[in-house]
């Protein structure tokens, strides 16, 4: 009986697409985090000039 079983498993097709989607999903999981580590230090800079910009902006008084 548990080698009919198996031998099913192997042989039918039925959750393919599932297990296909599952793993494009975590491959594209994987790179999006990879690339928001590689870009957070120029996401990290260009918020802080934005920042420093604004800040000139709103106290003209203080020198930038």
């Amino acid at each position: 009986m548990p080698v009919s079983v198996l031998t099913r498993f192997i042989a039918e097709e039925g959750g393919q697409d599932l297990l296909e989607y599952a793993l494009l999903t975590a491959a594209i999981g994987m790179c999006a985090v990879v690339a928001f580590n590689l870009w957070s230090g120029a996401i990290n800079t260009t918020y802080s000039s934005w920042n420093t910009s604004v800040n000139c902006l709103w106290d003209p008084a203080t020198k930038c």
